[in-house]
């Protein structure tokens, strides 16, 4: 061999050594926890949370206190659909301002939590039913960022979003969440961002800031708890079997899987609760879901 190509064969060896150790030390550090971090379903609602002091996002703070601090962040958003399944893999993901007609400040907001390339990679290898393509391009959309912002104002825990594949089923998006379970044990918290009610068509917008549902907004809702309560995920993937309350209330899946998501990560053991159970605009639902 030639001695500059023993060289370069030296530096690509020691290159690919010091990739793996650098890998090896992250996954080392994301040691599993005495106890599993919980799983979250938020119905994020207007962008105009992200902002304001209302009582949802009081209650997302109040939620953050309540929880164990978590190594990194992990959020399915209904803002981000794909073709396949990606991750962002940025050191700094963007925020994104991916709404129009609101006031200037909103569009102000900046919110500069890290990424995590190196988690990115590990939960992608975590995905067989499906290949993770890691992302570079997008960032934190307001699914994420005006809830997160509330929950972690410092800024200074890595957040990461997985986006929704649009061309799969409920079932598909049920079963890649539960191979996402070892993250719970190494200190990741992962959040369903959506609405479980959310038909933006038949919105009062003028009764936004007051508690209102329609009657079949109402009806479903508590429905969905139901089910969630007694454990029948299969009735809640198969949500398009409910009826036409369910119709109405889930026009389009995007900000409906995010809870399946969240559901697929349930542990047999996991206590569940609800808050911010309330319904806003007569067609839009707020109640979220802290489970373990």
């Amino acid at each position: 061999m030639e001695r500059k190509n023993f060289i370069k064969s030296i530096a690509v060896g020691a290159l690919s050594m010091t990739t793996l150790s650098a890998f090896k030390n992250f996954t080392d550090n994301l040691q599993e926890e005495e106890h599993m971090m919980p799983v979250l379903f938020i119905g994020h609602g207007s962008p105009m949370n992200g902002i304001e002091d209302t009582e949802f996002s009081r209650r997302w703070t109040q939620m953050a206190k309540e929880i164990p601090a978590p190594k990194a962040v992990l959020v399915v958003s209904a803002h981000w659909l794909s073709r396949g399944t990606r991750i962002t893999a940025m050191d700094f993901p963007k925020t994104i301002h991916d709404f129009g007609g609101f006031p200037k400040e909103l569009f102000a907001v900046q919110y500069s939590a890290p990424g995590d390339p190196l988690l990115a990679k590990e939960t992608a290898k975590l995905i067989h039913s499906t290949q993770v393509e890691l992302d570079h391009d997008w960032g934190l959309d307001h699914g994420t960022w005006t809830v997160v912002r509330h929950m972690y104002p410092h800024a200074n825990i890595p957040v990461l979003q997985l986006s929704i594949d649009y061309t799969k089923p409920p079932q598909y998006h049920y079963d890649l969440a539960k191979e996402l379970f070892a993250l719970r044990k190494k200190g990741v918290l992962i959040i369903g961002s959506g609405n479980m009610v959310h038909n933006l068509r038949m919105a009062a917008w003028d009764r936004l800031n007051e508690q209102f549902a329609y009657d079949w907004a109402g009806k479903i809702n508590d429905q969905f708890k139901d089910l969630i309560q007694q454990g029948d995920h299969k009735a809640l993937i198969n949500y398009d079997k409910l009826g036409k309350e369910a119709m109405l209330a889930i026009p389009t899946p995007d900000h409906y899987l995010p809870l399946i998501y969240s559901l697929g990560l349930k542990g047999s053991k996991d206590d569940l609760s609800f808050f911010n159970d309330k319904a806003v605009a007569g067609s839009l639902t707020m109640t979220s879901v802290k489970i373990g």
